[in-house]
């Protein structure tokens, strides 16, 4: 199936059902279904044709998403944009991905006239919310098209979504994922879930990323989507009771906080059936106190841009032993491989290791990219000995389940031992007073590389540097355990809240001419 036919198939069965919720004001599947083929057809007439680029420039709603729909009817390709990201980096991923088509809300109008004013290819713009001052607002844009249902043939291998990466180590690099991609993707998860009604799907992470895959896999269940603009911890846990929310996911970051709150216990969490974790390692102490919070409903996947979201596959039962107690050493597993992906580990010479051994997560099947956007070198490499590489170093258990032991670029050799820093991160984490860490690498005569903890405390809690040393020295033994702790009131976060350990990396190597 094609992306979009999973929304149509909603929409014909249950046109009376609410699809979106935003700002208490439910959208039926028709509402959405009606607006999303006039989109269509406006783009259609404005000269989109198959894999067309189409960028949408907004925070979570309800008429950026339909955008979405309308670019899927089309045929075109949709081209994320996160609001929070830089605009020099927008501005890139603008011109490199050869966008045409701009649908942006009003309170970015400043952007959108850069784009006009620097990217001749962009030709059409449309304002989401309100009349722009480049284009027509949306609602009045689509009033002028048919409402008549659109003929889109299947196209397995047709790329409906061109999304930037991560862009820490340069510039982004434009991942092509395919209708067949997100058919896998949403396959995996119908397999795996259970809901005993309709899903209710409350994305209060930005849904330009996982929140967006998530958004499709609840439609495609016949679902209700609550949208929220941003990540509120306040108005996320106030939503799963109000809304009887019963999937969730936000990334490890976001976690943290929500446990900080002071009321966080206070809520009614009894619709909740999955509260989905992944996008960056989890520490254990925190999901475990998840789980007691929220109840037994943490479910874990793990993916990449590059094979979205679902390369493997935790239920919330997985999390528990035999005896129906936490099995502490799970909870830092990433899961089996997940029922619809080919997934191994591999040496760097391309033969894949034994059991218990560290190689690196490479994947084969449906999920896998169709590649690099305009970059055949960056996706031959990621295909060697054709698998893709995740970059993703792990070891599987006798019963396979994958531990991810860290990044295969970000592993530290201190005194000639590997050390892998997220082993280290999950002993630091595991202190009552810690919020958030990165452990990194910093230059050293005698070590090479001396282990370095920097720090995010909770609010209102201490521990000094020496107490969190002798602390990770019980747990890890002298060689793992950090060297030296740097405390910093907040660590560098990405877009979607993932803590960027290689920009704390970075200013500890200033000046030096190497970087291991």
């Amino acid at each position: 199936m094609n992306l979009i036919d999973f929304f149509d198939r909603s929409a014909t069965a249950f046109p009376q059902r609410p699809v979106y919720i935003f700002d208490d004001r439910p959208w039926t599947y028709r509402e959405a279904s009606d607006l999303a083929t006039r989109i269509g057809r406006g783009l259609l007439a404005c000269g989109v044709q198959r894999e067309t680029k189409c960028a949408v420039l907004s925070r979570n709603d309800p008429l950026a998403f339909t955008a979405l729909l309308g670019i899927l009817k089309a045929r075109g390709t949709w081209v994320p944009l996160n609001p929070t990201n830089a605009a020099d980096e927008n501005l890139y991923i603008t011109d490199f991905f050869d966008v045409e088509v701009f649908f942006y809300q009003k309170e970015f109008e400043a952007f959108a006239e850069l784009v006009k004013e620097r990217i001749p290819a962009a030709r059409q713009f449309v304002c989401l919310d309100r009349p722009g001052s480049l284009g027509p607002r949306l609602s009045d844009w689509a009033a002028q098209q048919a409402n008549a249902p659109l003929s889109i043939p299947w196209d397995p291998d047709g790329m409906c979504m061109l999304r930037g990466t991560g862009g820490t180590t340069g510039r982004p690099k434009g991942v092509m994922n395919t209708n067949r991609n997100f058919e896998t993707n949403i396959a995996v998860f119908l397999a795996c879930t259970r809901f005993d009604a309709p899903p209710v799907f409350l994305a209060c992470a930005p849904m330009t990323h996982a929140a967006g895959v998530m958004a499709f896999v609840t439609i495609a269940a016949s679902g209700t989507v609550v949208i929220q603009r941003k990540f509120d911890p306040q108005e996320m846990l106030a939503a799963i009771p109000k809304y009887r929310v019963s999937s969730v996911l936000i990334p490890p970051t976001a976690i943290y906080g929500a446990l900080s709150e002071p009321n966080v216990r206070d809520f009614d969490y009894s619709s909740l059936r999955h509260f989905f974790y992944g996008g960056a390692p989890t520490s254990s102490a925190k999901l475990r106190e998840a789980i007691e919070v929220f109840g037994p409903v943490m479910t874990h996947s793990y993916g990449q841009t590059e094979v979205p979201t679902c390369v493997t596959f935790m239920l919330p039962s997985e999390h528990l032993d035999g005896c129906g107690k936490l099995d502490e050493k799970r909870l830092l597993s990433c899961g089996r491989p997940s029922p619809f992906a080919r997934v191994a580990l591999m040496d760097d010479a391309g033969d894949f290791v034994p059991p218990g051994a560290i190689g690196e997560i490479v994947v084969q099947g449906g999920l896998v990219m169709r590649g690099y956007y305009k970059n055949p070198e960056a996706t031959a490499e990621a295909s060697l000995h054709g698998w893709h590489h995740t970059g993703d170093l792990a070891y599987q258990d006798a019963e396979g389940y994958l531990y991810i032991c860290d990044r295969k670029k970000e592993m530290i050799i201190s005194g000639g031992f590997n050390v892998y820093p997220l082993e280290v991160e999950q002993a630091v984490l595991s202190h009552a007073a810690v919020q958030d860490c990165a452990v990194v690498g910093v230059p050293d005569e005698k070590w090479g590389e001396a282990i370095k903890a920097v720090v995010e405390l909770k609010q209102g809690h201490s521990v000094s540097a020496a107490e969190l040393i002798s602390f990770c020295k019980e747990r890890l033994g002298s060689v793992k355990a950090p060297k030296s702790v740097d405390f910093v009131a907040a660590l560098p976060k990405s877009p979607v809240g993932k803590v960027m350990r290689r920009e704390v990396r970075k200013r500890y190597w200033t000046g030096y001419d190497r970087r291991i």
